[in-house]
């Protein structure tokens, strides 16, 4: 079984209380497709422009990513830089240009169409659903979104909610898309809309998973961590982690349990994503460093 990720790849520039880096590798099909490589074989469709650093694509194929998906343009590639603050959880966008991603329409290579683990990465909801239209019949699907989309296309929005089995959305555009203040009241509603299953993202607080009914609730704390030097791509790394994580199962039918051990290991990938700048500590983790963390989180958390 395989992983599909579509999604964006950038080029970041990235300033945090620690230290500032030039032209990283970003975007989210880059981190999803990086977490989701330690679990399962991972394909990616995306598009870079003329200027993109060979050295950030031999990062992809070093983890052994296929990459037949990735479209070269003459244009110039995706940027993004911005600035975190004391407190993480305030960033500040300097700059997007976004370039080579304005025109993008996803093509799958005839290869991909078998994928079985689908995951839409961060992108416009009508390029989501464009990229599922051309997948023969997945197991999963996820879908990935932002308050962009809600603002932007919120109806192409419902009506890709009605095609995915899983959503993933962070706790403020939760709370924006269904117009509430309550996390609980957000996710039961967003389930409502289509999706078997939702994921909603608290940063640092973790992850809580909403599945058919309200005795299918999860809550996962974030891994503890003493020290945070970049927190981009976390989100992303987090949700490759899972997506990896269900692969790797082999099955045919996702059960609720199944998503609960995923959503852990995107939490342990999402983790080790924040102990570095752009994907450095991704790259260079080992299966023996995911083990052994996801060994030390499940006793933090069991009672």
């Amino acid at each position: 079984m395989s992983v599909l990720i579509a999604g964006s790849i950038a080029i970041d520039t990235v300033k945090t209380p620690v230290a500032e880096r030039l032209n990283q590798l970003g975007g989210s099909a880059a981190y999803a497709s990086i977490a989701s490589s330690f679990f399962a074989p991972t394909r990616v469709v995306s598009i870079i422009g003329h200027d993109f650093p060979k050295e950030h694509i031999a990062i992809l194929t070093g983890r052994g990513i296929d990459i037949e998906g990735i479209e070269v343009s003459e244009g110039e590639s995706f940027r993004w830089s911005g600035e975190y603050h004391e407190d993480l959880n305030m960033r500040t966008t300097h700059d997007v240009a976004v370039n080579v991603l304005e025109h993008f329409q996803p093509k799958l290579p005839a290869g991909y169409r078998d994928s079985q683990i689908v995951v839409l990465a961060n992108m416009s909801p009508q390029n989501q659903m464009d990229a599922l239209a051309q997948c023969d019949a997945p197991v999963y699907v996820i879908a990935d979104t932002m308050d962009l989309w809600i603002n932007l296309a919120r109806e192409q929005l419902f009506e890709l909610l009605t095609k995915v089995d899983m959503l993933v959305i962070n706790d403020a555009e939760a709370k924006e898309f269904m117009r509430t203040n309550n996390l609980i009241v957000a996710g039961r509603q967003l389930r409502a809309h289509g999706p078997k299953h939702v994921v909603i993202k608290t940063g640092e607080h973790g992850a809580l998973l909403f599945g058919a009914d309200e005795s299918e609730f999860f809550r996962c704390g974030a891994y503890p961590l003493h020290a945070v030097e970049d927190p981009t791509g976390a989100g992303d790394s987090f949700l490759g982690g899972l997506a990896g994580s269900l692969c790797a199962l082999g099955k045919t039918e996702i059960a609720f349990g199944d998503l609960k051990n995923a959503i852990v290991h995107g939490t342990v990938m999402a983790s080790y994503n924040c102990q570095s700048f752009s994907t450095d500590r991704l790259h260079s983790l080992t299966q023996g460093d995911i083990d052994a963390r996801y060994s030390e989180f499940r006793k933090f958390t069991e009672f």
